[in-house]
């Protein structure tokens, strides 16, 4: 869904310069699990509007030496909770330390727990869910909040203790995929993101988006609410993934699956064109909708250990929004 490049600047500038000032009060409660191989922490950092978001921070044991880690910072899918940190071993087993971040208000599905409420009111017209939540004003849409917690995720994860803040990923599916390449672009601190099958990413008009949970709730908005719709596209244009895609910075992984009736293909591969950095794309041909697939993980943790070993954080460029900023 296209928008106009300069209102987008401006509107991010504006939700980030006001976002990333409050501190992120990060903090750590070490957990008592069977994990042997691990290190658990129970963690939560002030997200947008101060809110606090929950995490897990999970760290290989035995580098409790003072060496610092590259980290992955974990997006979830939609209506899903941070669950049990024994869901999230892929990159610890890796080497790599983690933090999986709840999506605010989230929680239960795939029988995976949030702790993260969304106290933000219901101030405009909505269809059950969060797709459509404050979708009439872009200041009060649900993602702008999501947005920023993931930007602010990614603050958190740097100051993490072990972490080398330079060697930062972040990586997620669906709903995921679409917080992990939003926070690529709008944070200067991503060294890398692995993007698969990301939502609300290329959205046609919204009486022609697929007929599928999430999206569904589009649908159901537009047609409970067709003199809205128009308003709804214009807030929706500031928040689709492709079109912030054009901005990023850091190299990327994008994954996409031939069968997804969800998040479409054509979506996807929008998605990775428009995006102007370093990237690659992997596409499973017979694959559906966030399907188990070790392939691609194979190929995530390929392509992090080729970015991690390439220039240092210092060589990236600013985030998009930062760009003429004295800071």
């Amino acid at each position: 869904m296209r928008s106009d490049p300069a209102e987008m600047t401006r509107f991010w500038r504006a939700a980030l310069d006001e976002a990333t000032r409050p501190p992120l009060e990060v903090r750590l409660t070490e957990q008592d699990t069977p994990l042997a191989g691990c290190t658990v922490h129970d963690a939560s950092f002030a997200g947008a509007r101060g809110h606090r978001v929950a995490a897990w921070y999970i760290r290989p044991a035995g580098h409790a030496d003072g060496r610092q880690l590259p980290c992955t910072v974990q997006f979830l899918g939609y209506g899903e909770g941070r669950g049990h940190a024994l869901d999230r071993l892929l990159w610890p087993a890796l080497g790599y330390a983690t933090l999986v971040v709840d999506t605010r208000g989230q929680s239960g599905a795939g029988g995976r727990a949030g702790a993260t409420p969304d106290p933000v009111g219901l101030t405009h017209p909505q269809i059950p869910g969060f797709t459509t939540r404050g979708i009439l004003d872009p200041d009060t849409y649900y993602y702008r909040d999501a947005y920023i917690d993931a930007v602010r995720a990614v603050a958190a994860a740097a100051e993490l203790p072990g972490v080398d803040a330079g060697r930062i990923a972040t990586t997620g599916c669906s709903q995921g995929g679409q917080l992990a390449l939003a926070a690529a672009v709008l944070s200067p601190q991503v060294a890398a993101a692995l993007v698969e099958s990301p939502f609300l990413a290329a959205l046609p008009d919204l009486t022609r988006v697929p007929d599928r949970q999430p999206y569904r709730e589009l649908l159901r908005f537009a047609e409970a609410y067709p003199g809205l719709a128009a308003r709804a596209s214009r807030t929706l244009g500031l928040f689709d993934v492709a079109e912030l895609a054009s901005h990023g910075r850091c190299p990327a992984l994008f994954s996409v699956a031939g069968k997804d009736q969800r998040c479409l293909p054509d979506t996807g591969y929008a998605t990775h064109d428009r995006y102007p950095a370093e990237k690659r794309l992997v596409t499973w041909p017979l694959a559906e909708h966030a399907a188990p697939n070790t392939p691609l993980r194979l190929a995530e943790a390929e392509f992090l250990a080729d970015v991690f070993a390439q220039a240092p954080a210092s060589h990236r460029a600013p985030a998009f929004w930062q760009e003429g900023h004295d800071r």
